[in-house]
């Protein structure tokens, strides 16, 4: 016992480094030497065509972290790039702006096909494009998560206009996902006028099947709107939580997977045109408790729609909706408050089945249905919802008492500052 003390008593203590690094090939070497601990300070200014590849391994306990000297300060302009890879690495404090000339994708949590990026954080960064601002490349992607159990948080991104997801979850054997987005702002993006306009993807057709885990929170949403997309879920086992949409055109996508729970989020349209909630494909999601207010959009862009399936569909169609439970959500005051058995694709003929409305609240507009049908729902069950309305084109409104008196509550716009970067507050 006695030996046991002593030498925990004269243990060596571990002392934890700072290094400056002023050029990229610098910052590469200092993180590769870097002890569990270690902290790696990318001085400020302008990184020009800077290739940034940042490889090392810290603990959970001891992370490496690299940050800029100044938040905000350490700017990554021209041709430049950053890839992670390792485990470990906490990356804060950089702004990558009007980035052009690589033909890659900004942000990649990897170094190659080879060398993933696990347990590693990017927190309190920017990657922005200023709006008079033209890319040489028509198509990339900002930021690409690989590997397992990433985060990317309290980030701000925005301007995005080329072709080409914002940020993407990739999935694979190498690739299972069980990422952490949350506390991130998503500025505006402009109309992209055709697919590929997505705010954030997680998943594809190929991987859709695949349990994603990824937790999606408290992030903020304004004015993405480069497609009907702007989050398109296509993976398995996904939540989305808690996070504001403000005047997007466009919806939370459950456009391929299963298992999926879509809560506490809040969807504000103030009134702009083609402004969109939540539209689910697939099997067993959960619509909880979510607050949908003055939203423009109809047809796929409704505020809660219910899509018709394909029969026998190939992994990037249109899966039947099955065992849906919708429950505790509140729609006022939207132009199309929800949408059962709706697709324009001809060859969707199956109507969603198993769907569970309960405890619902509904403030439709004047002359406007509480609920609307293209193609009536299968075993349909109602429990304790409450509209100001009558449904159209379903069999039974048992448990869905009509008061034409409901009131909710109307919901205020959130400060938009008080998500992303604390130095961009």
């Amino acid at each position: 016992m006695k030996a046991t003390l002593a030498a925990l008593f004269f243990a060596p203590i571990i002392h934890a480094a700072t290094f400056y690094v002023s050029d990229p090939e610098s910052a590469r070497k200092a993180v590769r030497d870097a002890k569990p601990g270690d902290t790696i300070v990318l001085t400020a200014g302008d990184w020009k065509d800077a290739d940034l590849r940042l490889d090392g391994d810290g603990t959970e306990s001891a992370p490496i972290t690299i940050r800029a000297e100044v938040p905000g300060k350490t700017v990554f302009t021209g041709a430049s790039r950053l890839r992670l890879g390792g485990s470990h690495l906490i990356v804060s404090g950089l702004h990558l702006h009007n980035l052009s000339g690589s033909k890659a994708d900004w942000l990649e949590f990897r170094i190659d096909s080879k060398r993933r990026a696990n347990h590693c954080r990017v927190t309190d960064c920017a990657l922005t494009a200023a709006p008079d601002f033209k890319a040489t490349e028509k198509e990339n992607r900002w930021i690409g998560l690989y590997g397992t159990s990433n985060q990317l948080d309290h980030c701000r991104i925005e301007g995005k206009k080329t072709k080409g997801t914002t940020v993407v979850v990739w999935l694979g054997e190498d690739d299972p996902g069980n990422h952490h987005l949350h506390h991130n702002h998503f500025g505006p993006r402009p109309e992209l006028g055709k697919n590929g306009g997505e705010t954030l993807r997680i998943g594809d057709s190929n991987s859709s099947m695949m349990d994603a885990r990824c937790l999606v929170e408290e992030n903020l949403f304004h004015a993405c709107n480069g497609e009907t997309e702007c989050v398109s879920n296509k993976s398995c086992s996904n939540t989305y939580r808690a996070n504001t949409f403000i005047e997007v055109e466009g919806t939370l996508t459950l456009r391929h997977g299963n298992r999926c729970i879509v809560e506490k989020n809040l969807f504000l349209g103030n009134h702009k045109t083609r402004t969109g909630g939540i539209r689910v494909i697939g099997e067993d999601h959960q619509i909880l408790d979510n607050h949908l207010q003055d939203l423009e959009g109809d047809g796929f862009r409704t505020a809660i729609t219910l899509i018709n399936g394909i029969p026998d569909s190939v992994l990037n169609g249109y899966f039947q909706v099955k065992n849906t439970l919708i429950r505790g959500n509140t729609m006022l005051n939207c132009k199309h408050s929800m949408l059962l058995g709706y697709n324009d694709v001809k060859k969707a003929t199956l109507p969603p089945i198993g769907t569970r409305l309960e405890r619902n609240r509904i403030v439709a507009r004047p002359g406007q249905p509480a609920i609307e049908t293209k193609l009536a729902p299968e075993t349909f069950t109602w429990i304790d919802n409450e509209a100001n309305a009558e449904p159209i084109g379903l069999p039974t409104q048992s448990g869905l008492k009509h008061n034409s008196d409901l009131a909710i509550k109307s919901h205020s716009t959130p400060a938009l500052d008080a998500f992303g970067p604390s130095w961009m507050r």
